[in-house]
């Protein structure tokens, strides 16, 4: 299995500063992730400080 996060960081609030956005999202989803079954096809959006769509996270892969 493998965790996918992809984060588009060219607008908003990671492209003004996007060291503290992306250090604001890994803490809060990391920390989010006790809510999820971590199982392939698990997937949510990202959303940055603004609240904007800003990517997603998800597991793919099959479980062993």
């Amino acid at each position: 299995m493998k965790f996918l996060l992809e984060v588009t960081m060219d607008e908003g609030a990671l492209a003004e500063d996007p060291t503290a956005e992306l250090q604001r999202i890994l803490r809060y989803w990391g920390g989010n992730l006790t809510h999820y079954e971590l199982r392939p096809g698990a997937e949510s959006v990202i959303y940055d400080s603004a609240y904007r769509e800003v990517g997603r996270w998800s597991i793919e892969g099959q479980a062993e």
